[in-house]
């Protein structure tokens, strides 16, 4: 494993691939650069694999492997997820059996219904696996949406002002939550031989089931309405109860605005700032 990327692992990190996989080179970095999770592609005598390690402050590979433990049989035994291989939670590190793919984010399968008609479909058997009601979810969530607010971001005084208002005002019924992915558009699916497949479960937890669809409203549905469509066909109903839709919206564009302001992507810091207008003149429109 000499190889700069191989550097950014830790000690314990490197101990542990090395006993899993003995004699691994990297064959490439995939990872993106925000975050301080190394992604590596590497060969192994069993195959192609990839390798996810996570820095100190990380918390995206515990929720990885709990997803790939508790949720994700039914996309893995039809070949629709990687297959987890080797993990340790406590050195934030996991090995998965590479997924072959393409990846669908700016190639001709990001503008076809019937992608998005899969997705919808695999969204939902993930959904189904299992469910819970959370009487505490909605004040979390909001409570969340106040730590953003009081972060460093770029939110105008008077929105921040008028947001604080809408959260002090919402109603914080039980929630039924279900497994989600956390991050579902396309640059998380993959398409093989026509067969769409998922990768990246770093954001994946229990919430409620519409918040999966918020990343896809917000571009690709909004671009596209036949996509919506598609994609509602596949999942077999449209989960957005519009009150709680509406505060999942204004809660996510914060947290978009704030978190992308704070890792320095300022093409996704203005997607939020555009999305805390958009949430803030949906809400003063609604009876």
């Amino acid at each position: 494993m000499r190889s700069g990327a191989f550097d950014r692992l830790t000690d314990v990190q490197r101990m542990r691939l090395g006993r899993w996989l003995p004699g691994a080179v990297l064959d490439a970095d995939l990872s993106r650069g925000l975050i301080e999770t190394t992604v590596l592609r590497v060969r192994a005598a069993g195959g192609l694999c990839v390798v996810k390690a996570g820095g100190a402050l990380d918390s995206h590979i515990a929720r990885e492997i709990r997803a790939h433990r508790s949720w994700l049989a039914p996309w893995v035994s039809a070949g629709r997820a990687p297959v987890l291989l080797h993990h340790d939670v406590d050195a934030k590190v996991l090995v998965t059996r590479w997924l072959p793919g393409r990846l669908v984010l700016h190639d001709p399968a990001a503008d076809d219904p019937k992608v998005y008609e899969q997705a919808g479909r695999l969204l939902a058997a993930l959904h189904a696996v299992e469910q819970r009601v959370d009487p505490t979810y909605e004040s979390r969530e909001n409570a969340r949406c106040r730590r953003w607010l009081a972060s460093p971001h770029l939110i105008a005084p008077r929105d921040v002002a008028r947001i604080g208002e809408l959260v002090a005002s919402w109603p914080e019924p039980s929630a039924v939550l279900v497994p989600t992915h956390g991050d579902w558009q396309p640059r998380n699916w993959l398409v093989h031989e026509g067969e769409v497949r998922v990768i990246d479960l770093g954001r994946a937890d229990m919430r409620p089931a519409a918040t999966d669809l918020d990343r896809l409203a917000a571009r690709d549905f909004r671009r596209d309405p036949a996509l919506e469509a598609a994609f509602l066909l596949g999942y077999g109903e449209d989960p957005r109860e519009p009150e709680a839709w509406g505060r999942t919206q204004v809660r996510e564009a914060v947290a978009t605005a704030a978190w992308a302001h704070q890792v320095g992507d300022e093409a996704f810091e203005r997607e939020g700032l555009r999305r805390v207008a958009e949430a803030l003149a949906s809400a003063s429109t609604d009876p």
